[in-house]
């Protein structure tokens, strides 16, 4: 059965497996495959509803499609990662449900807005989930991420520093023939958004996130998957917010100039409680904190001990913050993903944050992916280190909880 319906789509099986994780690779409504495939039409995307015999679609692109079911209907289970149909299994109409991913095949209408299902392959909202929870914890336990220092393309390595506290490391990242290389589209503050580009399409500056096997010191990785993108910086005092149109003005002490950052439904807000942002300004320093002499913790501290950071006095001992690993600094990135969102409303006039956000585009507005307020502490105990450094960890590894391969 699965090569008859290979045949049926005249579609990449590869094709797919990534259309229905989730990567844009047809369009709602495609080109027919072959002159006599004419009144042949293809949707993919996420189930919105099913009524009766009739599901509707939300495509990846394009307006609503309905899909009406036959008992001839082909409907098949695909596990989310196959790069085949050969371990697809039947699936009972009865058992779509909203959130289901689905690739549905057969004659359009002369409007678009329906299909006859011939087939219709499934990948389950709970396998989807399952998997990207999977990719979550790979990407925490395989993936480096830090800033491009520079870009080899004769051997595919491209070298980044990380490490928000303390000292710096480069930390050399392979490629190879089977690396998935993926880079954020303009604008966009959705993982999901992000592209197939070339390893040239990176360049020093660029945020760079990559998971695979590291070396034993920890100074090389050769990469299965990285993600990069072109951002803006932006450390300084808000002067401005308009709740109304979800912005916030901010004194840019980066540029010396103001910037209009917009607050998307995507963007992700968090503020530091002070006990917290003291710790951090207190390791960025390398000074022991109250906690770690046996002072009251943070918020969310734990009693583990941990070997400290390079540069750092801190001792072993009770009040560590959570976050922090056994052999090395905290992991920012654990640590902040923690934290309770924060809204607009939660930020004011005043307020010093460190943001990231999109580049520019010709209205001079940028849009926020990470914001973080309550950041006074750290900014007085390091000026020196942007909000790049302290935070292109956390923003490329996350994107909303969704890094899948996500992130």
């Amino acid at each position: 059965m699965a090569s008859d319906l290979q045949l049926w789509w005249k579609l990449p099986a590869v094709a797919v497996a990534l259309a229905l994780a989730g990567h844009s690779y047809v369009h709602a409504q495609s080109k027919p495959a072959a002159s006599g495939d004419a009144q042949i039409a293809r949707a993919v995307g996420t189930i919105r509803n099913i009524q009766g015999d009739s599901i509707t679609l939300i495509p990846d692109s394009g307006s609503e499609v309905t899909a009406k079911l036959a008992a001839t209907t082909k409907i098949l289970r695909v596990p989310p990662g196959e790069k085949d149909l050969k371990n697809a299994v039947p699936l009972p109409a009865q058992d779509l449900q909203a959130g289901d991913r689905v690739l549905v095949r057969g004659p359009g209408s002369p409007d678009g807005r329906s299909i006859a299902a011939l087939a219709v392959i499934v990948m389950k909202q709970g396998d989807l989930s399952a998997k990207r929870q999977r990719d979550r914890d790979d990407w925490q336990k395989r993936g480096v991420g830090g800033l491009v220092t520079a870009v080899n393309a004769g051997s595919g390595a491209v070298t980044i520093s990380s490490g928000g506290f303390g000292a710096q490391r480069s930390i050399a990242v392979h490629t190879s023939k089977d690396t998935v290389l993926r880079r954020y589209a303009v604008n966009s503050v959705k993982f999901d958004d992000a592209r197939p580009a070339p390893l040239g399409e990176i360049k020093p500056g660029d945020q760079l996130r990559a998971r695979g096997t590291r070396s034993a010191d920890g100074a090389e990785l050769q990469a299965e998957e990285i993600v990069s993108g072109t951002f803006r910086n932006i450390a300084g005092i808000i002067t401005a917010v308009d709740p109304a149109a979800g912005t916030m003005t901010v004194q840019d002490a980066i540029l010396k100039s103001k910037v209009v950052v917009k607050v998307a439904s995507d963007s992700q807000l968090k503020k530091l409680p002070v006990e917290m942002a003291q710790r951090l300004a207190m390791r960025l320093k390398g000074s022991p904190s109250e906690g770690a002499n046996g002072g009251p913790a943070a918020p969310g501290s734990t009693s583990a001990g941990v070997t400290p950071a390079a540069g750092s006095h801190m001792s072993r001992g009770p009040g560590v913050m959570a976050g922090e690993r056994e052999n090395g600094p905290p992991d920012l990135q654990r640590l902040l993903s923690r934290l309770p969102n924060s809204t607009l409303a939660d930020v004011q006039k005043g307020d010093a944050v460190m943001i990231v956000s999109t580049t520019s585009g010709d209205s001079g507005t940028v849009t926020a992916i990470t914001l973080l307020a309550g950041v006074e502490p750290i900014l007085a105990a390091a000026p020196s280190q942007g909000a790049s450094m302290l935070l292109s960890p956390w923003n490329l590894g996350t994107s909303n909880g969704e890094s899948e391969a996500a992130p």
